[in-house]
């Protein structure tokens, strides 16, 4: 499964179950105040509660609109629904909605603007804070006259998720390990980009830890871009060997596609390491390859 599944198969999931009211009993009963979780085992956080309709005809217009596949459709159908329903709590998850399907259509600037729609509504949803960091922090680019600001607010919000994916990510009803699996990847994507930030300015220690530990909180399903720079990082800090095996691990990662993008980039920077260990050659660049 690729990384970006386990996003797609969450909302999926929070499409078919959130807006039905309060006529269900919850699928689990939250911990008693107060009493102590059994012995050997830690309380998780609770989470906040799902967004739930007020009323069948919004939870209706909700359906309608989250049933749209093409992502200006459901951009124009979050808007109307919005429009409709001014109070309803199921507008950041429509919003949301469109900014994956933006994501899927790799449509940057529409996706970051879905997903500070749902920060207007919401300023905590762990979602949108990560996937609007993550397009400002890869997509901002040297030349920008409003880079600081990019990069700053890149910043700030991926520091805010990494608080709120356990106090806003709503729990209740959902098999653990899927849970966990979800807030993991959010954890890792937030590191991701607090590692690119770094990464892009040339401080090699801080990308470091923040790349380490964005593949550390999933490593069954490593970022290859972030494995990636993890070996740059490590290269520019002279840690060849401990380099190379991530290089290694991106190349792996890549074998699909080894002459595009992250792939070529992860077989030259395993290239100059190779030559580096045996002596760099002369009149070869001793710098490594940038993605």
């Amino acid at each position: 499964m690729k990384r970006a599944a386990i996003v797609i198969a969450v909302l999926g999931m929070c499409a078919g179950s959130f807006g039905q009211g309060n006529d269900k009993p919850a699928a689990k009963a939250a911990q008693p105040a107060g009493q102590a979780a059994p012995a050997g085992q830690t309380a998780a956080p609770q989470g906040k509660r799902p967004p739930q309709a007020k009323t069948q005809p919004e939870f209706e217009a909700y359906k309608a609109a989250a049933a749209q596949t093409d992502p200006a459709a459901l951009e124009k159908a979050a808007d109307d629904f919005a429009t409709k329903f001014p109070e309803s709590e199921l507008r950041a998850l429509v919003y949301t909605a469109a900014m994956q399907h933006y994501q899927q259509a790799n449509n940057a600037e529409k996706m970051v603007d879905m997903g500070k729609k749902v920060l207007a509504i919401d300023p905590d949803d762990p979602a949108a804070l990560v996937g609007v960091s993550q397009a400002l922090a890869e997509r901002t680019r040297e030349t920008d006259l409003d880079k600081d600001e990019k990069v700053a607010e890149a910043r700030k919000y991926a520091e805010r998720a990494l608080v709120t994916i356990d106090t806003d990510v709503p729990s209740t009803g959902y098999p653990p390990e899927q849970l966990a699996a979800y807030k993991n990847f959010l954890r890792s994507v937030a590191y991701g980009v607090l590692g690119t930030i770094s990464f892009k300015a040339n401080s090699w220690a801080d990308a470091e830890t923040n790349l380490r530990k964005s593949i550390d909180v999933l490593p069954q399903q490593p970022d290859t871009l972030v494995v990636f720079r993890l070996a740059v990082a490590l290269d520019m800090q002279s840690k060849y060997p401990e380099a190379m095996k991530y290089a290694d691990q991106a190349v792996d990662l890549t074998k699909d596609r080894p002459n595009t993008g992250v792939g070529k980039a992860a077989r030259d920077e395993k290239d100059r390491l190779t030559k580096l260990s045996v002596g760099t050659a002369p009149g070869q660049s001793t710098a490594p390859p940038k993605n």
